[in-house]
């Protein structure tokens, strides 16, 4: 487990990747241990895509998992 700063730094985001989580974030009333697990999965999955960069697509997907995963435990 990494501490939020290292994880940040393998998981830097642009401008518009940093305003899409920090948006989801707020609409969906997550924590701060829920963000970065959303860096996590966006990490994996630009990996998964050979990309150096997390994308914001990369980023958008990590958090459909997040909203699926909510839905799933709500119900």
């Amino acid at each position: 487990m990494f501490p939020s700063r290292v994880l940040r730094s393998l998981c830097s985001l642009d401008e518009a990747g940093e305003r899409t989580l920090e948006m989801a974030v707020r609409r969906m009333g997550l924590s701060a241990r829920a963000h970065d697990r959303i860096l996590k999965v966006a990490r994996t999955i630009a990996d998964l895509d050979n990309k150096e960069e997390i994308k914001t697509e990369n980023l958008a997907e990590a958090i459909q998992y997040r909203s699926l995963d909510r839905e799933s435990w709500a119900g």
